[in-house]
């Protein structure tokens, strides 16, 4: 082959790498939307037309529906963990549980796809998925429990409690006409958790 015809493949293979990564880089940002507004079970043909690909294109970078959401909330379950970890390191113990609290029912009533993540088992087959969500969940705990060592959060409240808030915030913040209604909900929930309240 000569250098020329090299040099022709070479900038072909250079722009077709381009492509890809433009192409995956937009599937994953329309996901983000598209996930968000209508949850995980959100169309891939609706992803695709987003994206400005053909559903080829999408099913070539992402086999099946597992392998897209597995990318694009890895990212979120390592935001919640970070959160866990900074409330870990506020020096009070309730404002750390309460603001935690707080952060993620509104990651959650602004991302519906996260809103069902966070609350099914049904992605645990991913191992970074599952991972990342043990991880939160272990670190969420630790935060309830250091405010419950300081005895400002009720100590019968439980990793189960949480799951059920999560699914309460999720509920409000889908079907509420009004967008800041989780909150009122957890201001009502957060004041019935403190132990003064026993």
């Amino acid at each position: 082959m000569i250098p020329r015809e090299r040099r022709i493949l070479w900038r072909m293979a250079t722009r077709l790498r381009a492509d890809a990564r433009r192409n995956r880089a937009a599937l994953l940002s329309a996901a983000r939307q598209v996930f968000a507004e209508q949850g995980l079970d959100a169309s891939l043909d609706e992803i695709a037309r987003r994206a400005g690909v053909g559903n080829a294109t999408l099913y070539r970078r992402f086999p099946g529906r597992r392998h897209l959401i597995a990318e694009v909330f890895a990212g979120h379950m390592t935001a919640a963990v970070r959160l866990a970890e900074q409330a870990l390191e506020h020096p009070d113990p309730w404002a750390a549980f309460v603001g935690y609290l707080t952060r993620v029912c509104e990651l959650q009533a602004t991302d519906r796809g996260l809103a069902e993540l966070l609350v099914t088992s049904a992605f645990d087959d991913d191992e970074r998925l599952a991972a990342l969500r043990a991880v939160a969940q272990q670190r969420g705990v630790d935060v309830c429990t250091r405010a419950q060592r300081a005895g400002r959060l009720r100590p019968d409240f439980t990793r189960h409690d949480i799951t059920l808030l999560m699914m309460a915030n999720a509920g409000v913040a889908q079907h509420s006409a009004d967008p800041q209604a989780w909150r009122r909900q957890l201001t009502l929930v957060i004041s019935g958790l403190g132990a003064k309240t026993l």
